[in-house]
């Protein structure tokens, strides 16, 4: 079942494009195809080999008591998956540009570079949830002066860098929004906020795999144009998503971790910025920045609303807001597929604006 929603939702990406977009789909799709077969075929077979050494390593994720009860059956499920479909992906979209350093390659080797590090962040994460047996990693402050410490390293390159143009951000009806100084901040906070938003949303079997490889799909065909290699990237990540969902479906043998969601977030930023298309990135994503805004609202009128005794309202069941709608009654497969359908509206959206 869940497959197949991700068949239909794909399938809406597509059939909801219009003809202003037809052209750059076309274009995307044409380069687009091979890369993303082979970064599923990849994922999906790595899968089988690395499942059987986390299961001997004892990798399990250790559940929230405060969640919802029907996942604390999960607990001991393989986590750190990142750590296949990850590399998986950039090693297609590599092998697929001859790995060549400069030209228009030097991008994508940029973005690798940056996804392979907040891969990294994920793992130590992972790594230390294992190693203390409980749910606690590193430090939030550790994980975040990491994430804008790489963030810096990877605007540094792309201002000193010939090969990109990040000067402006493409927008609606063919117009552009020069950034200048803005760069900095606005960069900085895409990396670190993306990041944080994707590892948000992978809290429910198959949900991140499944929507960042429609995000990305959608990502890709919006820079098809311009940025081919960064559209093979796009592919192959979308694709090694895809691969996987084998593993990842509902029930899952393995989730994808800090490991790899904080790298999706990151790879996603640093496609829609070299890729000059920030706006076009905040439309594809927009529901994973849905599931952080519901944190932040339900920690700021939990404070809000405390009284005397120290307790507050809360204004969600439980957030993220998936966890929203399984405490009221929807099932994981209803939640996932529901989810992949709005992610598929938003890249048709972006799309049809942007192209």
């Amino acid at each position: 079942m869940l497959s197949s929603l991700l068949a239909l939702s794909l399938l809406a990406v597509a059939m909801g494009l219009d003809a202003a977009a037809e052209h750059a789909f076309a274009l995307g799709a044409a380069n687009m195809t091979l890369p993303l077969i082979a970064g599923a075929g990849l994922s999906a077979l790595a899968g089988y080999g690395v499942l059987p050494i986390l299961r001997k390593l004892k990798a399990g994720q250790y559940i929230r008591e405060d969640g919802p009860r029907a996942h604390l059956q999960k607990a001991g499920t393989p986590t750190m998956g990142g750590i296949f479909f990850i590399p998986a992906a950039i090693l297609v979209s590599l092998v697929w540009t001859s790995f060549s350093p400069t030209g228009p390659s030097a991008a994508l080797w940029a973005v690798s570079l940056l996804t392979l590090a907040y891969a990294g962040i994920g793992w130590l994460d992972d790594w230390q949830v294992m190693r203390r047996r409980s749910n606690k990693g590193i430090s939030p402050r550790m994980k975040l002066l990491l994430q804008i410490g790489f963030a810096v390293a990877f605007c540094i390159w792309a201002t000193t860098s010939q090969t990109t143009d990040i000067t402006s951000v493409a927008m609606p009806l063919g117009l552009t929004l020069p950034l200048g100084l803005l760069f900095w901040p606005l960069a900085g906070f895409v990396l670190v906020a993306e990041s944080n938003a994707t590892n948000l949303t992978d809290g429910v079997d198959g949900l991140m795999g499944g929507t960042g490889a429609i995000a990305l799909l959608g990502l890709g065909s919006l820079i098809a144009p311009t940025h081919p290699d960064l559209l093979i990237f796009c592919a192959a990540l979308s694709g090694a998503c895809l691969g996987f969902l084998v593993h990842n479906r509902n029930p899952a043998k393995i989730f994808m971790g800090d490991t790899g969601s904080l790298a999706l977030g990151g790879a996603l930023a640093a496609v829609g910025i070299l890729g000059g298309n920030l706006f076009g990135l905040l439309i594809v994503t927009l529901l994973f920045f849905a599931e952080t805004l519901s944190v932040i609202l339900q920690v700021g009128y939990y404070k809000a609303t405390k009284g005397p005794d120290g307790k507050g309202k809360r204004l969600f069941k439980m957030a993220p807001l998936h966890h929203h709608f399984e405490l009221s009654g929807w099932s994981e497969l209803q939640v996932v597929g529901v989810f992949y359908i709005i992610s598929a509206m938003l890249v048709t959206i972006a799309i049809n604006i942007l192209s």
